[in-house]
């Protein structure tokens, strides 16, 4: 039996007749850019998650890079941010000209809050808190240390879409939150796509301005803004998608709870919940010392991983000049050496789940 880690496929013929009408509707309707698919979406989103506005965009990355640049944070200013997060994280901080001051993560993947007090500095404007494999963070903490500071708070939730913390959906604490419709994610499209939400009218008023070139009116230009639109299309599937969150959330939920208590190895660890918070299960993520040992042992069992994510930022080339050396955030350093994600996708048969159990399970 091949398994792969993840399946795009089962997700779309999950619902295969209500995409392909949607698909079909939205081309017979010949408005294809900012229309009333990408208006029905994001007032549909914004409910979902309890916000009061919802701004469409191109991409997650959008999303944080304009939700910095809305907020005023620039060159000379620092933003706190978790060491072992993806890389777009700390590129939305950095494209405005920002620095990304890194702190190390907990034991659930977060940001390690016992630690954000000692970072803040003079310079320090905000705090990018990244929901990482769909696991909300201890939002309590975070507040409070921003109120105290009088921080700006971004919410990356790319990969936590309907997550919960005490109660509240992520996205929803602070002042922005941002999210990724990349294929892959819980709410998925069929291309790229993303969003930031907010309770504040000035900033998603700005928000729709810096998305369409500045523009408030077509060619009067109030700002050098992007080219950053959620597609009509892509809202008219991703509405298609939403639509069915909550079933889709209980399947992974499912599959990941069948893993939790059916996987039994000494080499590796299982994640954990939080107190108080809630997972959508955007990936599994199992830690193995012996790393390579194991996947290799699963690739010969056709059974495919992924490593989220191999080479932490401050590691790698694009953030050299930062000057940061192996060894400088270990706990980071650590995860990046021993995480892996295993197969989870909606539509995974209970026989490809026994597969992987057993196939890990035998893992010696």
């Amino acid at each position: 039996m091949k398994i792969m880690p993840n399946r795009l496929d089962r997700g779309f013929e999950l619902y295969q007749e209500e995409f392909e009408k949607k698909a079909i509707e939205v081309l017979r309707s010949g408005w294809y850019v900012l229309g009333n698919e990408v208006k029905a979406f994001e007032e549909e989103f914004a409910t979902f998650v309890g916000a009061k506005y919802c701004v469409g965009l191109a991409s997650g990355l959008d999303a944080l890079w304009l939700a910095f640049r809305a907020l005023g944070i620039g060159k000379g200013d620092e933003v706190l941010v978790q060491g072992n997060t993806y890389i777009a994280s700390v590129m939305g901080i950095t494209m405005n000209g920002a620095t990304p001051v890194f702190v190390e993560p907990d034991e659930y993947f977060n940001m390690d809050t016992t630690k954000i007090e000692e970072k803040i500095t003079e310079k320090t404007k905000a705090i990018l808190v990244v929901h990482l494999y769909g696991q909300a963070t201890k939002m309590d903490d975070i507040m409070a240390l921003a109120k105290k500071y009088n921080l700006r708070v971004v919410e990356d939730c790319a990969q936590s879409h309907g997550a919960m913390y005490d109660g509240k959906i992520t996205g929803t604490f602070g002042d922005i939150g941002c999210f990724s419709f990349y294929p892959s994610k819980n709410v998925g499209g069929f291309g790229d796509g993303g969003a930031i939400v907010t309770d504040d009218e000035k900033i998603a008023d700005e928000m729709r301005v810096l998305r369409n070139y500045g523009s408030e009116k077509r060619y009067y230009n109030k700002v050098v803004g992007a080219n950053s639109r959620l597609d009509e299309l892509q809202a008219g599937l991703l509405r298609v998608r939403l639509s069915h969150i909550k079933e889709l959330t209980a399947e992974r939920e499912h599959i990941c709870n069948r893993y939790t208590s059916e996987l039994n190895n000494n080499n590796i660890i299982l994640p954990t919940i939080r107190d108080k918070a809630t997972t959508v299960w955007h990936q599994y993520v199992i830690k193995c010392d012996r790393r390579e040992e194991l996947i290799e042992y699963l690739n010969n069992k056709e059974i495919g991983t992924i490593i989220h994510y191999p080479i932490p930022p401050h590691l790698s080339e694009a953030y050299s000049y930062l000057g940061f050396r192996e060894g400088d955030f270990p706990i980071t350093e650590k995860y990046a050496n021993t995480v892996l994600s295993i197969p989870l996708y909606n539509g995974m048969s209970a026989s490809e789940q026994d597969y992987v159990i057993e196939a890990i399970n035998g893992f010696n």
